[in-house]
Parts: C-alpha cells; structure tokens; sequence
C-alpha cells in the first residue's frame, strides 16, 4: 500500500491483478449479473484510488477494506429496483442442444437462493458469502466485518438455520 499510495502504476496494477477476479466472483454471486459485477468491481478500484488520492484508505487489511467497499456498493444496488430479467449463460446459448427446461430450472434455484440470502440480515448474508462462497475462515471473516470470531459463528449459525428454514418452504 506504500507504493500505491505514491500512484506507483506497478503496485496498483499488482492490487487490481490480485483481488479483482475474487471481487467478480464474490459480486457475480450476489447480483446474479455479469455486468452489475463488472461495474460494482470497477467503482471498487475507483473508491480506493480516490480516497488513496486524498490521503486515505486502508493501513491493514486491504482485502476486508476492498470487501467492505463491494458490499456497500451491492447493498445499494439492490436498494434500487430493478426489472426481472432472465439472464442466459453465453456459452450454454451458443450450444446446439440447450435444454431451455433445464436453464429456466437453474435460474429458478439461483433466484431462489438469491432471494432467500436477501431475507438475511446484511451481517449474515456477508458471513455466508466469504465463508461458504468465498472459503473464507472464521478469523479472516471476524476481521473484514470488525467482529469478534464467537459473533461470526453466531450469525454463520443463524444464517444457516433462516435459509434452511426459507429453502424447505419452497
């Protein structure tokens, strides 16, 4: 972060290159959307480099700090309403023999799971993304959401038990 914050072009591009595709993915996951991905990565690495510019931004932890900017920025995102829409995987469209039962099928259990993460508190669906999504341990979690481990395990517990709940229901 010493380099960075000097705009050593090197030591930025070596932050971009380390955390953005694990950032695509953990964003991928929530927003259900390529593009809002992208997007939700891309206004990640301009807030670092803006509140590095102003002399800011993370002593430690760099990675909680990155997480903690996308989760921000998903949690607003879906604050805004958006319009249903069925997004079809590229490179299963191109197939000769797409099955549409079975992608409609698949949608169906990703919108349902994503719905049933959008029922839990942001804490607990934050806690159920990096530890079963991302792998995340406990201790590396407790520090990204400033938690101490034993609230961690309270909320993982918790989290499991509402989406049991909300996915046996349906």
């Amino acid at each position: 972060m010493r380099r960075a914050r000097q705009f050593d072009r090197q030591a930025l591009a070596e932050i971009y290159d380390h955390y953005n595709l694990e950032l695509y993915r953990y964003a991928r996951r929530l927003l259900g959307n390529a593009d809002q991905a992208e997007e939700c990565v891309a206004e990640v690495f301009n807030r670092l480099l803006c509140v590095v510019h102003n002399g800011g931004g993370p002593h430690d932890h760099l990675r909680a700090y990155l997480y903690r900017v996308a989760h921000n920025w998903i949690t607003d995102r879906w604050r805004r309403p958006t319009p249903p829409c069925l997004a079809l995987d590229a490179a299963r469209a191109d197939e000769a023999a797409l099955d549409l039962d079975q992608v409609i099928a698949d949608h169906d259990d990703q919108t349902l799971v994503r719905n049933a993460l959008m029922h839990l508190t942001s804490d607990q669906r934050q806690v159920v993304l990096l530890r079963f999504y991302e792998g995340w341990e406990t201790n590396e979690i407790a520090l990204a959401l400033d938690k101490p481990p034993g609230a961690i395990k309270a909320l993982q517990h918790r989290a499991v038990i509402a989406l049991r709940k909300m996915l046996q229901e349906h």
